[in-house]
């Protein structure tokens, strides 16, 4: 037999033996699958139901629960959520508890020592105590709902996941779960929605490495013109207040570099880095930075065709498989001290209660106030360990963590915290040794040491549980005011509407007072020297002092990340949104206005995909000499008729696709040679601002590519060479024809899993748990705002994680949509039922009343108490 015979005879041997291999993992994959399907008609019986429930779902899989008793009802939604999210939910357990490792083995230890070392775990056991009575009968009736799903089946049986990641790793018991799961998880959302704290951190990356003038260049401050704030200077007065006095900051002596100085000694900005990238291995379950943003309006009768108001909210937060979200009703079947409920909306898997929506009386919605809650402070520190401050030498608190390692050894950390809080830079032994060469610019001794620790208003114990449930129980604005109260972390824009015409702003959150830096005049502004108390947080601004308004005399309120109000006191942040998403919507609702706004007209807004920032840059773009370059004016061309749309597919797209582009080429050639790698500019709304006054400056410094000693670029040249290399991107991506580029093609965000969803696991897997690419229109800095970071390509990274219009006239004229489906199960039609609509931008009809509920109802189950 001939060797190529014998070849092709053991190609095909194998082939085949491959192929029986795939089709039997394919078939185990959906036996476990289907197995774990929950059920959602008949009966079932569950331990400490007074009565029963019943749990209606309509036609997109989302459960409708009536009841008799607050706590039938919280434990009601326990065993749903656990029907059809208990994977996510355990998922997020182990993130927020610092346990990690033991579901996904050593892949979670970066992330469980960050969390360890802050202690989530901890405040949540230490916040559970201070809730209301309750409050903590919802919290315990919640859990015993999960518990009594989890009774009902085996590991296996309660989501694929499981039979997955048993296959690789040991096969752990599943614990109970505890109110402390679902208070913890109130701390890990606020991680991710705190204020400035990466930027914090980037600007002291930046010290030394570029100038003074350069940093603030890129971090500007809001800037009102052209840009309105929530509440104008007549719907809110705040207190007066003396200022704060100012002390010198920690960084405010940096030299900077020499041309060409290189050193073996870890420098400052080197040190920053590595605590930077040790805390962000702690998984961005909502999304982090930049992109967690959101638009929320509100919109008085005056104004609409109803003569009652409307309330809209689309909270962007960043991408994943199943959708944060989860959509659900708790209503009482008679309302009463016992059971105060009606309420509908959008709810976290893992959290009794309703986190954004409406019930009989009122509407509410959140984005994020982004307040600086954070600080770092520089501890200087002995050979002993012992940490400096006002003169004294103390030694820091410690604690012991042992970290459980799926499939490997237990690891063991000891953590240090100090007045102000723990010591971050422990995390990583990158981080802690690069403290002997911390930055204290001459205000410590020779052979000393120094720390980083974070004060951060997330790590103290809080109400905000008791917050949640009030909302969903108030009647009326003083109510909801009254439950905003103890709502500590994550500080939030939340704006409200009620069915008897009334609008209103609220903005909770435990804010702390400290001295501005000396040198910006700005609390918080760079790393703070620990030694020095005057660096301290002083008080906490009062509730009564944080801006609110009920009823303002222009009938809108628009509430999209931009600057709160023109008041510099109580002081909040510099470091607001830029204003263009809530500027058009401002624009917007004016124009609706006029006729009488509907639910359609806020449907439109959201779907909105006009670029604000286009116009400015293209004006640049044509005064580029292009005649000897016909190849890439060809593709400028398309910018001259365009409208700044930015749709997936159609009229504009192609137009969208090449501006994109070269901004994203412009990002590249404009900041990154000068900024560290993983800081490249990301393309963002801060970065739009930043180049709409670059390019009002023809010969800035930041035009000058610095890899490029001996010549002094200007504006014109590097955005001719933006123009030339975006030309050429998208030519070898989506053709020669610049007429049949598509934005949709480029900019398309995968569904995908966060365990299971990656190239580290077998195809049949992520074929398993992940979905098609979806194209999506928008973007960065635009209403309908799927972001995507221009440092690393064109896919979407962050997104509208939800849309809801509600019509206080008729709630049942209201309207939702999530970004995947109820369902946390693969096999499920409800998986990613949700995401062509979702993309398209259109929404579902919301079923309120019992007689709407009724009518969509497609599948009952009644969870029953034993006999």
């Amino acid at each position: 037999m001939s060797r190529a015979r014998t070849l092709r005879r053991v190609a095909i041997g194998v082939v085949a033996a491959l192929l029986v291999l795939v089709v039997g993992l394919a078939v185990v994959v959906l036996s476990f699958a289907q197995a774990a399907t929950p059920q959602t008609t008949g009966r079932i019986t569950v331990d400490g139901m007074s009565a029963e429930v019943t749990v209606a779902r309509d036609a997109s899989g989302v459960p409708h629960l009536t009841g008799s008793t607050l706590e039938d009802l919280a434990r009601a939604q326990g065993f749903v959520h656990a029907q059809d999210r208990f994977f996510d939910m355990d998922l997020r357990r182990h993130i927020a508890s610092g346990r990690l490792s033991e579901l996904v083995g050593k892949s979670g230890l970066p992330a469980d020592r960050v969390v360890r070392t802050l202690g989530w775990h901890q405040v949540a056991e230490q916040s559970v105590p201070l809730l209301a009575p309750e409050t903590r009968r919802v919290l315990q009736a919640y859990s015993e709902g999960v518990n009594a799903y989890l009774e009902s089946r085996s590991r296996n049986r309660l989501s694929l996941e499981y039979a997955v990641l048993g296959i690789s790793l040991p096969d752990r018991p599943i614990e109970d779960w505890t109110p402390v799961d679902s208070v913890a998880w109130l701390t890990a959302m606020a991680w991710d929605l705190k204020g400035n704290y990466t930027d914090e951190l980037s600007r002291a990356r930046l010290t030394g490495r570029v100038t003074r003038e350069q940093i603030i260049d890129l971090y500007p401050p809001f800037e009102r013109t052209g840009h309105d704030p929530i509440l104008g200077t007549g719907d809110w007065a705040p207190g007066a207040r003396p200022p704060a006095s100012s002390v010198p900051n920690a960084l405010a002596d940096v030299p900077a570099p020499s041309v060409g100085e290189t050193s073996s000694v870890p420098t400052a900005p080197d040190w920053y880095a590595a605590v930077q990238d040790a805390l962000a291995a702690v998984p961005a379950l909502y999304g982090r930075g930049e992109g967690v943003g959101s638009n929320s309006w509100v919109v008085s009768g005056d104004l609409t065709k109803s003569g009652k108001p409307l309330l809209a909210n689309d909270p962007h937060l960043g991408t994943r498989l199943p959708g944060i979200w989860y959509q659900n009703s708790l209503t009482c079947q008679t309302l009463t001290e016992a059971c105060p409920l009606r309420v509908s909306g959008f709810s976290f898997p893992g959290l009794p209660g309703i986190m954004i929506g409406h019930n009989d009386r009122i509407a509410w919605g959140f984005t994020n106030l982004g307040p600086d809650v954070s600080d770092f402070y520089l501890e200087r520190t002995d050979v002993e360990g012992r940490v400096l401050k006002d003169g004294v030498w103390t030694q820091p608190e410690t604690r012991v963590e042992r970290i459980q390692v799926a499939g490997g050894p237990t690891e063991t950390i000891t953590v240090r915290t100090t007045s102000h809080g723990p010591i971050v830079s422990d995390v990583l032994p990158s981080a802690k040794d690069g403290g002997v060469h911390a930055p204290t610019f001459g205000a410590g001794a020779s052979g000393d040491v120094y720390a980083l620790s974070l004060a951060w208003t997330g790590l103290r114990p809080s109400k905000t549980a008791d917050a949640l449930l009030g909302l969903n129980k108030a009647r009326d604005f003083t109510q909801f005011r009254t439950a905003l109260r103890d709502l500590a972390a994550p500080s939030q824009n939340v704006i409200y509407a009620d069915v008897d015409g009334h609008i209103g702003y609220q903005a909770p959150g435990v804010i702390p007072v400290r001295a501005p830096s000396g040198d910006t005049g700005v609390p918080g502004y760079w790393p703070s020297p620990g030694w020095d108390s005057h660096h301290d947080w002083s008080a906490e601004v009062p509730f009564d002092d944080l801006p609110w308004a009920l009823d303002p005399a222009g009938g809108v309120i628009v509430a999209a990340n931009q600057q709160v109000s023109a008041s510099p006191t109580p002081f909040l942040t510099t470091d607001w949104d830029p204003g263009y998403r809530s500027q058009r919507i401002h624009d917007l609702l004016s124009r609706t206005a006029t006729g009488g706004s509907t639910v359609a007209d806020m449907e439109a807004i959201q779907r909105d995909d006009r670029d604000p920032t286009a116009q400015a840059l293209i004006a640049a773009l044509n005064d580029v000499d292009l005649r000897s370059d016909p190849f890439t004016a060809s593709a400028r061309e398309l910018l001259n008729s365009w409208d700044g749309s930015s749709p997936a597919r159609g009229k504009g797209s192609a137009a969208a696709a090449y501006l994109n582009a070269v901004w994203s080429h412009l990002m590249l050639l404009t900041f990154d040679d000068e900024l560290p790698e993983d800081m490249a500019a990301n393309g963002g709304a801060r970065f739009r601002f930043v180049m709409s006054h670059l390019l009002t400056e023809p010969n800035h410094v930041w035009w000058d590519d610095a890899k490029t000693p001996g010549v002094v670029e200007g504006r014109g040249a590097i955005l001719s060479q933006a123009m030339v290399d975006a030309r050429e991107d998208l030519t070898r991506r989506l053709g020669k024809d610049p007429k049949g580029w598509q934005w949709g093609e480029l900019h398309t965000w995968t569904p995908t899993h966060p365990v299971l969803g990656g190239d580290n696991v077998p195809g049949i897997v992520r074929w398993a748990f992940n979905d098609d690419p979806v194209p999506l229109g928008g973007g960065s800095a635009i209403v309908n705002a799927n972001g995507w970071d221009a440092s690393k390509g064109y896919a979407v990274t962050w997104a509208p994680s939800m849309r809801m219009v509600v019509d206080l006239a008729d709630l049942d004229a209201s309207v939702w949509i999530n970004q995947t489906g109820a369902s946390g199960h693969p096999l499920s039609d409800h998986y990613t039922d949700q995401v062509a609509d979702w993309a398209a931008g259109r929404n579902r009809p919301w079923p309120f009343t019992a007689r709407a509920v009724a009518a969509a109802t497609e599948d009952t189950l009644v969870l029953a108490p034993r006999s």
